[in-house]
């Protein structure tokens, strides 16, 4: 940080903020001096002309931590030294004098410092206000969502965004379902432009899929008892089968080739989904949930589907019918984090196969039941090390991130010197340009514990966020291996003042803030305009059809065993 971030992070502050800044540390100053009571009588209206900058401040909308503390220094600042305006003298001056010459260089080593602090985190804490567009037309709306992403949001020229093309594209469709009054026409449109954008970050923040989504109701609602996933090769098999359900009834078995569907090919029918429980920012999310949702219509619609059963050469056909399963294959296939897990700690070690260490890492979150997970991970390492592991898997499949921090802390243990983690950079409101927040910036540090051996990371395309950051700065190192059958999720945005939108019908949308930047400078690890990112494979294991009856039928950890191979070489 220092000086140069002190007057760095001025940058991040509004023009009133500026204002509050400078007036209160001239006043601080002032007062903080012996005669100070000497000084001329126009200083004595400058804390009444602060209480008007905050005023306006408030008007103008800046109501963030940030704002709050300056505003609470400029009252104090105001009633310490409203009774010079009023020239107001009790009758035991000389004892109150006496004790503000103790008092005053008290209150202005602390005001300064809390200025400085505040100054200091100016970046994270910046005003970023929501647009409240809720009371617009659905054109109007969207236009104006449309406007202030195409200069806010982080990575638009990094995905290759045509802002202008999308207002084309989808003003006259939004204009549409409001003529005629579509609320679900309306619905539809909002989720297919924030999916075109490609970000795993975007969230409806007010809206459960399952419970509120009456569209998604009725055009997924209802299953079939299958899911799928697509082998490299092209081919769709079932890689879930609920017991008693149409599809099982109708002797579909786990495993099972997916030869048409619904008038269509296995292939095409997947590649043609495109529901979605969230959004997502490459093609390997996308696959994710194309196989899991697949396999569902809305309740009471009945599909033809023609299917091969593994070991069986014949073709077999069957009708089956939607029914309402409560979204239960989709609950089936969906990893989530739930209080219970938040509740525990989030480091799990054991000593697998022939003397391995294995750690799960489910998230980068410090709760209050577990404050320290770095150290929880630090223990481990050490019973490790005591136990002369021959190698340590780390395994972060499904770990959807967290905190930055606590993922370059936790890296820190395997490397041996200093490394990159990441530039944050933000869309700069008082110049119109993304800016590097120099007091923002995180680097791995080693630890007193470290850890020397071969170490395998297993990851998948559910390895999101903040959980991408350690496979992201321990990748290339010359004893780590990264492993899994896709690349990481590929949403690496920073989120610490979230872009919002309030929409009309309730929608509350929020977008990633801030950016990435590599030790060069360039974003890394979100998902660019071809669909592609996150953190790739070292060892990228085929899903092929040994694999995935191995993984699917079989019930094996693939990649697990992967690692034990490649470490045990």
């Amino acid at each position: 940080m220092g000086i140069y971030g002190l007057l760095d992070s001025v940058k991040w502050l509004t023009p009133f903020e500026m204002l509050l800044c400078v007036l209160n540390l001239v006043l601080l100053v002032r007062h903080g001096l012996p005669q100070a009571h000497r000084s001329p009588r126009w200083l004595d209206y400058l804390p009444s002309l602060g209480m008007v900058i905050v005023i306006a401040s408030l008007w103008y909308g800046d109501r963030t931590l940030l704002a709050m503390l300056f505003y609470s220094i400029t009252v104090i600042v105001f009633l310490c030294t409203v009774k010079r305006i009023l020239r107001f003298n009790p009758l035991l001056k000389g004892k109150e004098n006496k004790l503000i010459r103790i008092v005053r260089p008290a209150i202005c080593v602390i005001g300064i410092i809390s200025i400085a602090v505040a100054t200091l985190n100016a970046g994270v804490l910046r005003y970023n206000p929501a647009s409240d567009l809720s009371e617009m037309s659905y054109e109007g709306a969207f236009v104006k969502m449309n406007e202030r992403l195409s200069r806010e949001y982080p990575f638009g020229s990094w995905k290759g965004l045509k802002w202008d093309e999308l207002q084309v594209q989808y003003s006259p469709l939004f204009e549409h379902a409001e003529k005629n009054k579509d609320k679900e026409l309306y619905y539809k449109l909002l989720r297919d432009y924030l999916s075109s954008i490609g970000d795993g970050h975007i969230k409806l923040m007010n809206h459960n899929i399952y419970e509120d989504d009456n569209v998604f109701k009725e055009e997924v609602g209802g299953g079939f008892g299958i899911s799928t996933v697509q082998l490299d090769n092209g081919k769709v098999r079932v890689s879930l089968v609920l017991e008693g359900s149409p599809a099982y009834k109708n002797g579909i078995r786990l495993g099972a080739e997916i030869v048409s569907w619904n008038g269509k090919s296995g292939k095409d029918a997947f590649e043609e989904t495109s529901w979605s429980e969230s959004f997502y920012a490459t093609d390997e999310v996308k696959a994710y949930f194309q196989g899991r949702l697949m396999a569902r219509a809305p309740i009471g619609q009945e599909v033809k589907v023609a299917y091969r059963n593994l070991e069986e050469k014949a073709i077999n056909e069957a009708t089956l019918k939607a029914y309402d399963d409560q979204y239960e294959t989709l609950k089936e296939t969906k990893v989530q984090i739930t209080q219970k897990d938040l509740d525990a700690s989030p480091v799990e070690g054991s000593i697998i196969g022939d003397g391995y260490g294995y750690v799960k890492i489910k998230h980068f979150l410090a709760q209050s039941t577990f404050p320290a997970p770095d150290q929880s991970l630090a223990q481990q390492l050490k019973q490790f090390q005591k136990d002369k592991v021959k190698g340590l898997v780390i395994d972060l499949r499904d770990n959807p991130g967290g905190e930055d921090s606590l993922a370059a802390a936790m890296a820190g243990f395997f490397v041996s010197e200093k490394k990159h983690y990441e530039y944050v950079s933000y869309y700069n409101r008082n110049t119109g340009r993304f800016e590097i927040n120099h007091n923002e910036v995180l680097t791995v540090k080693p630890q007193k514990v470290y850890y020397d051996g071969s170490i395998a990371i297993l990851i998948n395309s559910r390895t999101g966020s903040s959980g991408e950051g350690m496979p992201l700065v321990l990748k290339g190192l010359p004893n780590v291996k990264i492993i899994g059958f896709t690349a990481t999720a590929g949403s690496f945005g920073i989120v610490s003042r979230p872009i919002e939108m309030r929409m009309p019908e309730g929608y509350v949308i929020r977008f990633p803030d801030g950016r990435s930047l590599n030790a060069n400078k360039r974003i890394q690890g979100d998902g660019d305009a071809a669909r592609k990112g996150g953190v790739a494979p070292d060892v990228r294991i085929p899903l092929d059809e040994q694999t995935f009856i191995q993984k699917y039928v079989d019930g094996q950890d693939i990649e697990l065993n992967y690692a034990l191979k490649i470490l045990g070489n």
